[in-house]
């Protein structure tokens, strides 16, 4: 089983993943701590497990979810950085949207690694297979990871535990959101550990059965086996969980 990290960063207590893989190396998924005393912690949190990253991958372009990039890339550069490109027009309203909470624009100036459905992510050992998953932003994705313990599900801010992204930000659409949960990850193995981008870890088969948002899948599951508890070791990431 991957060894995975979470840690809880910036104001809006965003939840940055690292999954290990082979040779001391670690996939990032969506960096979201800022330079300074956040960084300090995550880059300290890897150093004392003597870990590398090796790749960056990003579920969508809010700035609370990238702040972490420029930092990393500054680190260890030469990095890939994995993005859909139908994010771009989010990086471009970035400096409006920081305007609106009062807090300091990332430096989006990173080359990105175009990312598709259907074309595997490899790092290390480790294989990604993202899903697209439109809603929360255009080019919104979802990573999923299948291991020997179970499949995970890194969701960013399109599903969480009980609730689904918010739509009403730039290029929000909640049609697109709710197709893309109902038809690409509602749709997993209901032991599938899902790990979002804010709060706390859940499985496809509590969410298909107990999230409100999603009341048509409200309805008892087949006799396949209790549900995978998630396993998260947690990091020690400002207000982590």
């Amino acid at each position: 089983m991957h060894e995975i990290l979470d840690f809880t960063f910036n104001p809006f207590q965003e939840k940055t993943y690292t999954v290990t893989a082979a040779d001391g190396r670690c996939a990032v998924i969506d960096p979201g701590f800022r330079a300074g005393r956040e960084a300090g912690a995550f880059l300290g949190a890897l150093g004392s497990r003597q870990l590398v990253p090796a790749a960056i991958l990003l579920t969508h372009a809010h700035f609370d979810h990238i702040y972490g990039v420029a930092p990393l890339l500054e680190r260890f550069p030469g990095i890939p950085v994995y993005m859909n490109s139908a994010d771009i027009p989010v990086l471009e309203i970035l400096p409006e949207m920081c305007g609106r909470f009062g807090l300091p624009v990332p430096d989006c100036s990173f080359r990105h690694d175009e990312v598709s459905e259907g074309a595997a992510i490899e790092v290390y050992g480790l294989r990604f297979e993202p899903i697209a998953t439109p809603g929360h932003t255009p080019g919104g994705m979802s990573y999923l990871l299948h291991d020997d313990g179970g499949d995970m599900l890194f969701s960013g801010d399109t599903l969480f535990a009980g609730a689904i992204g918010r739509t009403d930000l730039p290029y929000g659409e909640y049609d697109d959101e709710i197709r893309s949960i109902m038809e690409k990850l509602i749709v997993l193995d209901p032991a599938t550990a899902v790990y979002p981008g804010h709060g706390p870890a859940t499985t496809i088969g509590r969410e298909r059965t107990g999230n409100p948002f999603l009341e048509p899948f409200n309805e008892p599951e087949e006799e396949t086996g209790p549900d995978a508890e998630p396993v998260i070791i947690r990091g020690p990431g400002p207000a982590g969980r």
